[in-house]
């Protein structure tokens, strides 16, 4: 098993940043995908940015340019920089931990982003 534990959501103004974490805790494998998603109301969960521990990243073409996603020194916390934020950006945000085996997905509780002025 592994926890997801996500923090730093909340309300910004357009054009304003917010940075987002998330820490894997228990059965990390050495090798995984880290990945956050989002999903607005009414709308389907959608990839936002993904990152492996080789240091690939891939990002939703709605965001690149804006966001950047990164990983902590101890490679078992990842971050989303949200820069420039639209409010097309609200949504309620979840990291997503994929481990080489297909059993092995797992799913933080999610955090609200709210981009209004």
């Amino acid at each position: 098993q592994v926890q997801l534990e996500e923090s730093g959501g909340g309300l910004v103004q357009p054009g304003g940043s917010l940075r987002l974490s998330c820490t894997a805790s228990g059965s990390v494998s050495r090798f995984n995908v880290m990945a956050w998603y989002r999903q607005a109301p009414g709308e389907q969960r959608e990839l936002v940015a993904a990152t492996a521990t080789a240091g690939s990243t891939n990002y939703a073409d709605s965001v690149k340019g804006r966001f950047i996603i990164s990983r902590g020194n101890a490679k078992n916390t990842v971050y989303l920089q949200m820069n420039s934020l639209k409010p097309e950006d609200t949504a309620v945000y979840y990291c997503n931990y994929q481990g080489v085996r297909a059993d092995q997905r797992y799913w933080g509780q999610g955090t609200q982003v709210t981009v209004s002025s």
